[in-house]
């Protein structure tokens, strides 16, 4: 009894009144008629021992564990999603701005090829570069 309360635990086993039986070398049943005081006693250390904050059972700790995990990565995954809908809206946004400019730019020309002052420009014909 003291073993599985400290937490020492055959492999497979648990913290609990088949595992207690086992390791006394009774059955269950036994346990449950004969050393029914037994029993009863290692429920309530085990209950006592809960309450108190120290988990006697490695596996209850693991799934105690894993569940504070689910929930961290629940909100991480939560805050990414948010994350994701803003620079989508943001993508959006930009595109539409860039397409209006666009347009914008497409007017501007049209409006200034039409007036017949607009010349384009010459490139300028490179100078070959004298050394000193």
């Amino acid at each position: 009894m003291d073993r599985l309360l400290r937490g020492d635990t055959p492999p497979g086993g648990r913290c609990d009144v088949k595992t207690l039986a086992s390791e006394a070398g009774v059955s269950r049943n036994g346990l449950y008629t004969t050393y029914s005081h037994l029993k009863e006693e290692f429920g309530e250390r085990r209950e006592r021992l809960r309450r108190a904050g120290e988990i006697t059972d490695p596996r209850d700790a693991q799934i105690t564990r894993l569940k504070e995990e689910i929930a961290r990565l629940r909100t991480r995954i939560g805050d990414r999603d948010s994350t994701i809908a803003e620079l989508t809206a943001m993508k959006t946004m930009a595109l539409s701005r860039l397409a209006a400019q666009h347009e914008e730019i497409v007017r501007h020309r049209s409006q200034l090829g039409s007036q017949g002052n607009i010349r384009p420009l010459r490139r300028a014909q490179e100078q070959p570069r004298t050394e000193m």
